[in-house]
């Protein structure tokens, strides 16, 4: 299993390469998006993974779009009402839309682990990319979609969320 590189490699601060076109629809690129899915699955309390924080150095992230929804009382009550694992592969995302109104929200990271802050982030963004196949998509959202999608592409140029955020504070995840 692949494990989640922390701040202080080289990796993390690099720009990310794209995927080259003889790579969609190829076991290697399945390889490494199967290498994500187990990284990101082992990790409860996160929501999406850029290949950087695998040390793969690739223009991709995956989402889990079913941790975005806050389960209510009477789905934790019934496993069968909890949200269906969607998993959501973004390969060379680019955002192509953002609303001028930007939020702060409470962020954190899996490669940044026990440093918690504040953000500033688009309230919506809508990403264009490719899927494993190689068809291209566009997937939009606002809240935690669009603070998923900035954070993500921000990986892939090499900046992490500490380069911009303020009220930094450690919490001991023990």
């Amino acid at each position: 299993m692949s494990s989640i590189v922390q701040n202080g490699e080289l990796v993390l601060r690099d720009i990310a390469r794209p995927v080259p076109e003889e790579l969609f629809g190829s076991e290697e690129l399945s390889q490494m998006l199967r290498d994500m899915d187990t990284a990101l699955d082992a990790e409860a309390d996160g929501v999406a993974l850029a290949a950087p924080q695998i040390g793969i150095p690739y223009r991709i992230f995956i989402a889990r779009m079913d941790r975005t929804l806050s389960p209510r009382e009477e789905r934790k009550a019934d496993p069968e009402l909890l949200p269906k694992r969607e998993l959501v592969v973004f390969i060379n995302p680019e955002i192509i839309r953002s609303s001028q109104k930007r939020i702060e929200m409470d962020e954190g990271c899996l490669s940044v682990r026990g440093l918690y802050g504040k953000t500033r982030r688009h309230n919506r963004a809508t990403v264009r990319a490719r899927a494993e196949d190689g068809s291209t998509f566009e997937r939009g959202g606002g809240g935690i979609v669009a603070q998923i999608y900035q954070h993500e592409i921000d990986h892939l140029n090499g900046i992490l969320f500490i380069d911009h955020a303020k009220d930094l504070v450690e919490v001991n995840h023990e």
